[in-house]
């Protein structure tokens, strides 16, 4: 194989995984939107009477399991001023993504810098929840996304070379 059709197969490669990784972003922006309306709608009381439906099974058989305990404290934490944070969070997070994502795929070079600039700033902010929460998930997350980063500056380096 000569390096010339490496070269190729490797960035064809790299753009799949490019369009790969970007649908899912807008996918997921959708489902946060939708998620964010529906938070506005569903209050902290009845949020609190469905998890008790569903896990009070659960804690019958076992008072200590740990999901069922960690859902029951998680939505007693839950109050009005969660609910309107969460709301406008997931929301405009969601929106953001699917007009950012829209853009890329649409190959508008103004789209990669900024979505670049809007991940940075969530790894940032994944970084200091981390600080706090030491939270596993929040450093796959955080790698997850750095990837996304590099595949997203890839992309905007080969459609800037036109």
């Amino acid at each position: 194989m000569t390096r010339m059709t490496f070269a190729f197969r490797h960035q064809k490669g790299l753009h799949q995984l490019f369009l790969i990784s970007v649908w899912i972003k807008g996918l997921s922006g959708i489902l946060e939107t939708l998620a964010g309306i529906v938070a506005v709608f569903v209050e902290p009381r009845a949020l609190e009477s469905v998890v008790l439906f569903l896990t009070a099974t659960e804690l019958s058989e076992d008072p200590d399991d740990w999901f069922a305990t960690f859902l029951g404290g998680a939505v007693r934490q839950y109050s009005a001023d969660t609910q309107t944070f969460l709301s406008v969070y997931l929301i405009s997070h969601g929106l953001i993504r699917v007009f950012l994502v829209a853009g890329m795929l649409r190959r508008k070079l103004w789209a990669y810098p900024a979505s670049l600039v809007a991940l940075g700033l969530f790894i940032v902010y994944q970084g200091e929840r981390f600080m706090h929460t030491h939270s596993i998930w929040l450093v796959f997350l955080t790698i997850v996304d750095l990837g996304v980063a590099y595949l997203i500056w890839d992309e905007y380096q080969l459609r800037k070379r036109g």
